[in-house]
């Protein structure tokens, strides 16, 4: 499980691609190593990848075929840089809101409104299906980042970044047309599903 307050950015050391999946090693800091095992979980731009070798400072992650499809992960590439969070433990602060760490969906970045002091990102979503899990002021996470969603319109919503996420995440350096990873929230999903299945039902 996640918070969605992602500790920093890390750059993709090399990319293996093997039968079926490719192994992703990432250079970690030493902050982000301290008390890293093999098994453990670690959020790449909100995906939840577990550690499979770790040598050094590099930290290798395997990503099968369907994290690839569904995922931005399959259009990275060696030197580029993926948003990184450990998972929680127990008596950590949640700043954000829980996160499985299973992408919903990809979505591409349709605007960016830029003021002196704060960054408004629109995002288009591939469908109406996943706008129904949007609400304004609802929870949303953006490669990995917990985000409140400002505003909703057609299959579009946007966020307000302030400084800090744009210096610590890939927040500040995204630009239009970017493809980025979106966790819906589970419990927004939850309401909306089984308020629908009663609807349903009563029909």
């Amino acid at each position: 499980m996640f918070t969605g307050i992602v500790q920093g950015i890390a750059p993709i050391h090399s990319i293996t691609e093997k039968a079926h999946f490719r192994t992703q090693v990432v250079k970690l800091p030493p902050e982000m190593r301290k008390g890293l095992e093999i098994g453990a979980s670690v959020a790449n731009n909100g995906v939840c990848l577990t550690v499979t070798e770790i040598y050094d400072d590099l930290v290798s992650f395997d990503l099968m075929q369907e994290t690839l499809r569904i995922t931005n992960l399959g259009e990275l590439k060696a030197g580029d840089f993926v948003n990184i969070e450990r998972a929680m433990q127990m008596g950590d602060e949640i700043g954000g809101h829980i996160l499985s760490g299973h992408v919903y969906c990809t979505a591409v970045i349709s605007d960016i409104i830029a003021t002196e002091n704060n960054r408004q990102v629109w995002f288009e979503l591939p469908n109406r299906d996943v706008m129904k899990y949007i609400l304004t002021k609802g929870f949303v996470a953006v490669d990995g980042i917990s985000l409140t969603i400002g505003e909703v319109k057609d299959n579009q919503f946007c966020v307000n970044l302030i400084p800090e996420t744009l210096q610590r995440t890939l927040m500040g350096q995204r630009k239009m047309g970017d493809v980025v990873n979106i966790e819906i929230d589970p419990q927004t999903q939850a309401i909306v599903d089984t308020v629908e299945r009663y609807l349903s039902a009563r029909s």
